[in-house]
């Protein structure tokens, strides 16, 4: 089936430009660039003859790469009470996020191949979006670890601070030979659990109980990330691992990993859109909504965090989506679970912060689908290039938006940014050359593909 995508403007590798795409089945077969023609009347004349069974018409739209999300919680298998496969990748298609890598922290974790391959099955009847998974790592599954397909698994997850559940990698001889052996990329979770645990004493001997969401930041402190990212690098560097830091939340830890780059060029971040639009100020407005782990922490840090991300230094932003029910979130401090539904607003975050000056929309493309692409090393995803798959997000920028935050699509039905309008809007999302979503809503279309990675 032949498709195109007319007269939109074109966002890739650090360029807008105003052309089309044909898409044959599911790759992107040509792509025509209005200024590579002669005439503008030549260029409308190429793109009008062509045949194609199919014609989506993106004028006022911006066409970008499919947003890629290296870090989300989907809950499936284990807490599907909160979200499933199928509900969250709809909600990340809305969004215009076209692949997504799960994290194995399920119900019973994903630490052996016959529970990943159980997700795979899930994904593969019920994903809107494309996906890979995470291998957990713990103390006793370096075997695992060891033998995985690296063409396959998009990496190694090592919760060096328990976030949650049970598994925290904490001997010190199994974090020496998963960072030595592993044959695919690190993602570490960095926060000193014995820092947090003594800041909780201290907490709740103060105040009970009652404990305020404002000492969220000091609880999970940034004492207790920077510690965490220190013993993470220097494992990195001594076994000359590819080592990616997940969810970076302060200043110092940029900087720590800047350094530890002179040494290991194989060591890269992520950061998350809430650390770049939140920060400590905002818990005496959204309490229990924004408590996540890391935690969000001082205005200067989401300021370096911002620059960072706008300078390359970090080259990869995602969500660290992670639903819970309404009702848990009600309770106090101690028993609300930390974890925020993101991946629907990702794009249109990014996108704000793009309307204030912050970013260009070049940036965003740059760090939501190249970075992730180049980072994991996936196989023709990630750009609008010739031969890569047409995984597309068709956005309108200037058409605000407040259907999306009144009413998620997320399993819990709730979002952090309730009662705002983004000022850009997701219109139409293609997965392999297929429209998922459009005008804003979904067509009922599945056509999504495990991830693989060229390594």
């Amino acid at each position: 089936m032949l498709t195109l995508v007319k007269n939109g403007i074109i966002v890739d590798s650090g360029l807008s430009f105003a052309g089309s795409l044909l898409i044959n089945g599911e790759k992107i077969e040509k792509i025509f660039r209005a200024d590579n023609f002669p005439t503008h009347k030549e260029y409308m004349d190429a793109v009008e003859n062509l045949a194609a069974d199919k014609v989506i018409d993106a004028s006022g739209l911006h066409i970008l790469p499919g947003v890629i999300d290296d870090q989300v919680h989907f809950r499936e298998p284990g807490n599907t009470q909160k979200a499933t496969i199928a509900s969250e990748s709809a909600a990340a298609v809305l969004g215009g996020v076209t692949s997504f890598m799960d994290m194995p922290n399920n119900n019973p974790p994903a630490a052996t191949m016959e529970a990943l391959n159980g997700k795979f099955n899930i994904a593969k009847e019920t994903s809107y979006a494309n996906y890979s998974f995470y291998l957990g790592a713990t103390n006793e599954n370096i075997g695992e670890i060891k033998t995985l397909d690296k063409s396959r698994i998009c990496g190694v997850k090592v919760f060096m601070g328990s976030s949650t559940g049970n598994m925290l990698v904490n001997d010190e001889d199994t974090l020496e030979e998963i960072f030595s052996k592993s044959p695919v990329l690190i993602a570490t979770h960095c926060e000193q659990e014995e820092t947090i645990k003594a800041n909780m004493a201290a907490y709740t001997q103060q105040y009970g109980e009652e404990i305020p969401f404002e000492m969220h930041y000091r609880i999970r402190s940034r004492e207790a990330c920077i510690e965490c990212t220190r013993r993470a690098l220097d494992l990195a560097v001594r076994n000359k691992s590819k080592l990616h830091i997940l969810h970076i939340s302060t200043a110092d830890e940029i900087e720590m990993i800047r350094e530890a780059r002179k040494q290991n060029p194989l060591i890269q971040g992520e950061v998350c859109v809430h650390y770049m639009w939140f920060n400590c100020t905002d818990y005496a407005t959204y309490g229990s909504k924004i408590k996540c782990n890391p935690a969000i922490k001082e205005p200067s840090d989401m300021q370096a965090i911002r620059k960072a991300v706008k300078e390359g230094i970090i080259t990869v932003v995602a969500t660290d989506h992670a639903p819970h029910l309404k009702e848990e979130k009600a309770n106090s401090y101690a028993k609300a679970p930390s974890g925020i539904p993101l991946v629907q607003h990702s794009l249109q975050t990014m996108l704000e912060l793009a309307h204030k000056g912050i970013f260009t929309v070049e940036d965003v493309v740059a760090r939501m689908s190249h970075g992730p692409a180049d980072c994991f090393n996936i196989e023709k995803r990630g750009y609008i290039k010739e031969g890569f798959y047409a995984d597309l997000a068709m956005v309108n920028l200037n058409l605000p938006d407040s259907t999306s935050t009144t009413t998620p699509a997320y399993k819990c039905g709730w979002s952090p940014f309730e009662g705002m309008a983004f000022s850009s809007s997701i219109i139409n999302t293609m997965v392999n050359g297929a429209l998922v979503v459009e005008n804003g809503k979904l067509t009922g279309n599945r056509n999504a593909k495990e991830l693989r990675f060229d390594r």
